[in-house]
Formats: structure tokens, sequence, C-alpha cells
């Protein structure tokens, strides 16, 4: 080959390493644009049981705020210990859905709702909610039908809970003397959170200690984000591997719908 042919084509060699080395960096800032996103305003969870119905079904595909009680090292990806505490934080409010990591792991994300703040004395009695000694009012509503597996749905109580700031939501209740329904007294410690699930009969929260496979009580620097949107929503037959079932069984009713 000659030297002229072997010039001719350099220019064409240079400028496919260039293409290249340019795909990379676009691949890579986008990976960290997506990576500043995702640990300083939003992340996307998907709810993995039935323990926030009827509010959050299984299926549900939520957008959670990062910023809203600022940021810790469970903000990060593996949550790497990067500092102690959190940055810029804030207070989170009473009656919040919150996606936090098990305290006993450190690793598992729960999602949950916020009923009791640092101070607060919690018990629950037939299952009503006694905070500071007075019972979160509820209203009962009409019965609901729900799945309860294997074909077959079944009633349950719904009642509208508000709760001392004003917040309201639905929970489910299947009676007053299931295992959960009457407790001893909790008095949640300074730094710490308790949080209770709105299908109270079917949620292992707060009122079940982690000895016991439970959350316990919740510490501040485990709070990843606020729920704040459910941006999709697929039954529990969709599959990943059947594609059809992306359409058959998406519920179009609760894309784009905000978090009560």
């Amino acid at each position: 080959m000659s030297e002229q042919a072997q010039d001719a084509r350099s220019p064409e060699k240079s400028g496919a390493l260039h293409e290249v080395v340019e795909i990379i960096k676009t691949v890579v800032y986008a990976l960290g644009i997506a990576l500043v996103l995702r640990v300083l305003l939003f992340q996307p969870f998907t709810i993995p049981s039935a323990s926030m119905v009827p509010n959050l079904l299984e299926g549900d595909y939520v957008v959670v705020s990062k910023y809203s009680y600022g940021w810790s090292r469970h903000s990060i990806p593996f949550s790497p210990p990067l500092f102690e505490g959190r940055v810029f934080a804030h207070e989170p409010h009473r009656g919040d859905i919150i996606v936090f990591k098990l305290p006993r792991d450190g690793k598992t994300d729960y999602v949950k709702r916020l009923i009791g703040l640092p101070g607060d004395r919690i018990v629950v009695r037939g299952g009503v909610v006694y905070l500071n000694g007075s019972p979160i009012p509820r209203k009962p509503l009409p019965p609901a039908m729900i799945d309860a597996g294997f074909g077959y749905a079944r009633p349950v109580d719904q009642y509208l809970e508000t709760l001392p700031e004003g917040k309201s939501f639905v929970v489910n209740d299947f009676g007053p003397d299931n295992d959960l329904d009457n407790t001893s007294e909790f008095v949640v410690p300074e730094g710490h959170y308790f949080f209770m699930g709105d299908n109270r009969d079917n949620s292992s929260d707060s009122r079940v200690p982690p000895a016991e496979g439970g959350v316990g009580y919740v510490p501040a620097v485990n709070l990843e984000g606020k729920a704040q949107m459910v941006l999709l929503s697929w039954d529990k037959d969709a599959s990943l591997f059947k594609p059809w079932t992306w359409f058959t069984h998406a519920r179009p009713g609760r894309f784009f719908k905000p978090v009560q």
C-alpha cells in the first residue's frame, strides 16, 4: 500500500475515533445528569405490596421528591457513609407518605404513612389510633371489596381518618380484633418517627419491633423522600417479560395521580 493511500484513509479513521469519543462523552454526561437528578431531586419507586391500600396499590410506580426533607447518605445509591445526619434538613409533616430505609438493615426500601413525630405517644385500641391521649377521628365509609388472592374478593371496612393538622385519608380495616389492633403505648424517641400502613391489618410497620421482623421507630437519617405522584401503574399480572401485558394490565386511571 502506498504512503499516499495510507494518508488518504487517516482522516476517516480520525473522524470515526472522534465520533466514538463523542458518543462515550454523551453517555457519561447523561448518566451524570441522571445521577444528580436521582440524588438531589426525584427518584422512582415501585410499590411492592398491599400495605398502603387503598391509597397506593401494588404495582404503582411512584415518584418521590428527594429534596422534601433534605439529604442523607441514604439519598445516594448504595447509601455510602460519606457524611452523618441530614443536609438542609426539613421536618416531615404528619400524614406524609414517605419512602425510607428499613432501620434493621439500612438497605430495604419501605413506604408508609407518618403518624408519630418525636415525643408523640401512640397506642392502638380496637383498631382506633390514639395520639397523645386522643383518638384520631375516623368517619365510617361504605365497605369495599378487595382482592384477597386465589381468585376471590373479600369485603373490608373503610374509614376516613383525619389527623390533628387536618390531613384526611382512607384506611382499610378488617375488624377491631386483629393482631395489631390493640397495642401497648409507643413513645416516639427524639430524632425518630412512627409509621403505619393505610391497610392497617396487612402492614408490618412501626407497631412491630425490628426483633419481630417489623419496622420499629425510624431514625430521621433513614428518610429518603416524600411520595408525590403515581406516575404509572400495572396490576400484579403484568410481566416485564411479556410486553403485551404492559398494555393489557395497565391501570391508566392511576397514571399521574397525586399521592394523598
